[in-house]
């Protein structure tokens, strides 16, 4: 196998774009776990730590993307990652070799969650279905059937799991029986849908949840009753752009809820056609929205607390006061890029466009950002401008977005390799403040 190396990172830049990049690839470039030798790269911040073909492709079915994240257990060296290939995987984290898989009657493309005080991983698959797995070898515990494709994360609160499918349907059942408590539905749009859908987010006792109509809503944990009426979104972006200029109204987006201080708290989501909202956690009414930000399908919040100058920056030298806390919020776009916003205002901090294909949701790690595209590789960008750092290109593209601890990630390409890199804290790099900032 040779992996290529992305030259073409040094040419993402604030308000540049990825065509005409190239690649390096020389007989010195073959990759081995025992001499990861990259050259030619805009820095030297990514290590790779080993790579295996991971994918069955003798058992792939559908198009040939990966899609979901994987979800590390830190304390047990494990990482769980589903496939194509109807599995879902169990690995060891230093080497990736598999301890487990687990067969399914569809591909495996949701982000598992591992369930430490159970020892039990949950999972979607495309045949409908929601698993509940022992972590220690992959035997089933129980098995709810949905009725449509679950490929979102799941989120357990208590005893009570909360998961939505490609139908939308919004379920909460029992955590360790898969017993089902209650269902949320809406009838799909009509028309032309892009190919996603939201999961769920719990914030403060509430479920957000949005649909493929438009709308979005907050339910009860205990019983799926509404605390305000569905906010329709579509209608929103049409008084905005009019009724014949928007195709797609769906929201595919998991919304991610913050607390603004004296603005109160919110939850971010994005229509597809219509823009990135901040809607109130309390009404549902729009805080602010922004209609350039289009063809969003995932988002992120990241947060760097306050903290005191990094060595080597202009204010440690002269003792400066400390570093205030910072949000950013994270919108992966195919169609515009990859967009930094300021949560309070909607205010655009920067934006990387992507010409071709997807780009995934970032993955915080070591104070930058981590993030596939289909088509260039995966990249490590700064969170202060977009600017690249470092990157690498197997020449098949990520679809599936990193899952990161520690200075650790791991990333599954289009093609079925896994890959795992160390990235380099700014304190191994002669104190540099190139990337600083944590995520929590």
């Amino acid at each position: 196998m040779r992996l290529r190396f992305a030259a073409c990172a040094a040419a993402i830049g604030l308000g540049t774009t990825l065509i005409g990049c190239g690649t390096l690839e020389t007989g010195d470039d073959r990759v081995n776990p025992d001499r990861p030798t990259w050259l030619h790269r805009p820095s030297g911040a990514m290590h790779l730590l080993f790579w295996r073909n991971l994918t069955a492709q003798s058992q792939t079915v559908g198009e040939p993307f990966e899609r979901g994240r994987p979800e590390i257990d830190a304390a047990h060296g494990r990482i769980f990652v589903g496939t194509r290939d109807h599995g879902l995987y169990a690995l060891r984290a230093p080497n990736g070799s598999t301890i487990w898989r687990f067969e399914t009657m569809g591909a495996v493309q949701s982000e598992p969650v591992y369930d430490a005080p159970l020892d039990i991983v949950y999972f979607g698959s495309n045949d409908g279905a929601l698993y509940a797995v022992r972590a220690s070898d992959g035997s089933l515990v129980w098995r709810y059937d949905s009725g449509a494709e679950v490929g979102r994360r799941v989120v357990l609160v208590g005893e009570t799991i909360y998961f939505a499918n490609a139908a939308d349907n919004l379920f909460a059942i029992e955590r360790r029986t898969g017993k089902s408590l209650w269902r949320v539905h809406r009838t799909p749009a009509l028309g032309m849908e892009i190919s996603g859908y939201a999961g769920p987010a719990v914030d403060h006792g509430v479920v957000f949840f949005a649909f493929s109509d438009g709308h979005v809503g907050a339910y009860e944990l205990a019983d799926g009753n509404e605390r305000w009426s569905p906010v329709d979104l579509s209608a929103e972006a049409e008084q905005s752009h009019g009724a014949e200029s928007l195709r797609y109204l769906d929201v595919d987006t998991t919304p991610i809820p913050d607390d603004l201080g004296a603005q109160g708290r919110v939850i971010f989501v994005a229509s597809y056609s219509g823009g990135l909202f901040a809607l109130d956690q309390d009404r549902g009414a729009t805080v602010w929205k922004d209609d350039k930000v289009t063809g969003v399908t995932d988002l992120l919040l990241w947060r760097q607390p306050a903290h005191k100058p990094h060595a080597g920056s202009p204010e440690f030298a002269v003792g400066g006061p400390d570093v205030p806390a910072q949000e950013i919020l994270l919108a992966s776009s195919g169609a515009t890029g990859l967009w930094a916003i300021e949560p309070a205002t909607g205010r655009t901090l920067w934006r990387v466009p992507i010409p071709e294909g997807g780009v995934t949701a970032p993955a915080p790690i070591a104070g930058a950002l981590m993030v596939g595209t289909t088509n260039y590789g995966a990249f490590l960008l700064s969170v202060r401008d977009g600017r690249p750092i470092d990157g690498f290109d197997l020449g098949s593209g990520f679809s599936q977005a990193p899952a990161t601890f520690g200075n650790r990630a791991y990333v599954l390409s289009n093609a079925g390799t896994l890959i795992s890199v160390q990235v380099d804290p700014p304190s191994a790099r002669s104190g540099s403040d190139e990337y600083a900032g944590t995520y929590y």
